[in-house]
């Protein structure tokens, strides 16, 4: 898996450009770039996507190359054991197109006409293949694309309200987006995979999804020269790599972190699977960049009289039920809690130009899971919450000191050396019993907002709130407007 930081993504002129090397004095044919790139597309789909879970498969083709790179990974998907069904409204009648229909047919691959196609595509397919149009498309979909495009998009709305679903891969660029600013009216396809082809276009870093991977192993060192192209190595003999990190369970608690737990196949998820995945992706890119304690957060809360106030708190975990942190509950942000159940919480990572704000209900965390927390704890950290009474006055330092010292006097022969905090969850059991004024506290997110900074001082947002549609309560996401930096640190 290669970090998005260490890619190129190159405009539409440039893709066009490379496209024009590769068939001009490189000497590929258009027919075998298309090989390549729906080979490339059918082992992403295969490393992800099971053919015995998701055996059914709706491609949808378009009239000009990308609908090509799309009946060639029909063919392959067929040969991986899928079956794949082709929706080709607009054939393409000449070499290399029918040709590639002509093998399709020979192995009984269905040609569906649009109008055959279920209301509800997902009733019928479990993957959809989005190879309608490519990175050199311009200008408004016409007829039936648009109308596909539409149901594309409907999909999304079925997986936020838990419906059954199917997923959605696209070639390349997601089919009505633009190829540089991505899907600019916010209505657009928001797929699942992203199989990008040669190099990434520069539309996929707003790409959202959980897969990102790029097919191009076939670029010559004169093109990547020319373009000063960074491109990742390709694992052993495959033809595609994986672009990112894939969220892998408990990964932060090796750093020293936090334990965050992420099950990205729960079902009825009080937190959408794209946030979740998003959220712990930046933390680990923000760790990996030396960021000093990236899990400290700002907590703010207001009590009954609106008075907001602030403070730094560690985040102890994070799953799909939500943020949680512990603390005193005689403190000031407890009370305020108590008064007002409603809180944000704040993350921002300097080095690698990312801010992440979150918003929701906060309640307290079982007794047992608080037991369970503390319990992890080395013994010199679980006296703190014991001597430290949070919010109070007190008439010197030295107080807490002497409090301290008696306390680790009288578990003396028990306390092991703890020199740093980065061993706090290594599961020592102990014999002091957690004071019933300290515990955990969840935040039940129902707002993310996703800030990203650019060094063109273009500043990216995305807003996931939890709406009611219909009367369920489901994740929706605004692209918002790109705004100019007003300074060189506004966010």
């Amino acid at each position: 898996m290669e970090s998005t930081d260490d890619i190129s993504y190159v405009n539409q002129q440039e893709a066009i450009e490379i496209d024009q090397m590769l068939m001009g004095p490189l000497g590929f044919t258009v027919d075998q770039l298309m090989e390549l790139a729906g080979l490339s597309v059918a082992s992403a789909i295969g490393e992800v996507y099971s053919s015995s879970e998701y055996t059914r498969v709706l491609v949808i083709c378009g009239p000009g190359n990308n609908g090509g790179n799309g009946l060639v990974a029909a063919r392959h998907l067929h040969h991986f054991g899928y079956k794949p069904s082709i929706c080709y409204p607009k054939r393409n009648t000449e070499p290399p197109f029918a040709g590639l229909v002509t093998q399709l047919e020979s192995l009984s691959v269905p040609f569906l006409p649009v109008e055959d196609l279920p209301v509800q595509l997902s009733s019928d397919f479990e993957i959809i293949v989005d190879a309608i149009f490519g990175f050199s498309f311009h200008g408004n979909p016409r007829p039936p694309f648009d109308s596909l495009i539409r149901r594309l998009v409907s999909i999304k709305n079925q997986q936020r309200t838990h419906e059954k679903a199917a997923v959605i891969i696209s070639v390349d660029v997601p089919s009505g987006w633009h190829v540089v600013e991505g899907d600019i009216c916010g209505e657009g396809i928001e797929p699942d995979m992203l199989v990008s082809l040669t190099a990434p276009k520069l539309c996929a870093k707003m790409f959202c999804g959980l897969h990102h991977f790029l097919g191009g192993r076939f670029v010559p060192r004169s093109i990547i020269d020319k373009f000063k192209l960074k491109l990742p190595p390709y694992p052993g003999t495959s033809m595609c790599v994986r672009i990112g990190n894939f969220p892998e369970t408990n990964s932060s608690a090796q750093k020293g972190i936090f334990t965050a737990s992420v099950n990205l196949e729960v079902e009825e998820n009080p937190i959408d699977q794209v946030e979740l995945y998003k959220f712990h992706k930046w933390l680990g890119d923000a760790s990996e960049a030396g960021v000093k304690e990236p899990h400290y957060m700002v907590l703010s809360t207001a009590g009954k009289d609106a008075k907001p106030s602030s403070r730094m708190v560690s985040l102890e975990g994070v799953n799909k039920d939500g943020f949680v942190w512990h603390t005193n509950y005689r403190s000031r942000k407890a009370r305020e809690i108590s008064e007002n159940p409603h809180a944000s919480l704040l993350f921002y990572w300097g080095p690698i130009k990312c801010q992440v704000r979150v918003e929701g209900f906060v309640e307290q965390v079982s007794d047992e899971e608080s037991e369970r927390y503390f319990s992890s704890l080395p013994l010199d950290i679980q006296i703190r919450p014991i001597v430290s009474k949070q919010s109070t006055l007190i008439h010197g330092r030295e107080i807490l000191h002497h409090q301290y010292k008696e306390f680790k006097e009288k578990y003396h022969d028990s306390i092991p050396s703890v020199p740093s905090r980065s061993i706090l969850l290594v599961g020592i059991q102990t014999s002091i019993a957690r004071p019933k004024h300290w515990g955990g506290y969840r935040l039940i997110p129902e707002f993310f907002e996703f800030w990203q900074g650019e060094e063109s001082q273009v500043l990216l947002k995305f807003r996931y709130c939890v709406e009611e549609i219909d009367g369920r309560r489901v994740w929706t996401i605004h692209r918002l407007v790109p705004q100019f930096a007003e300074s060189a640190s506004s966010l």
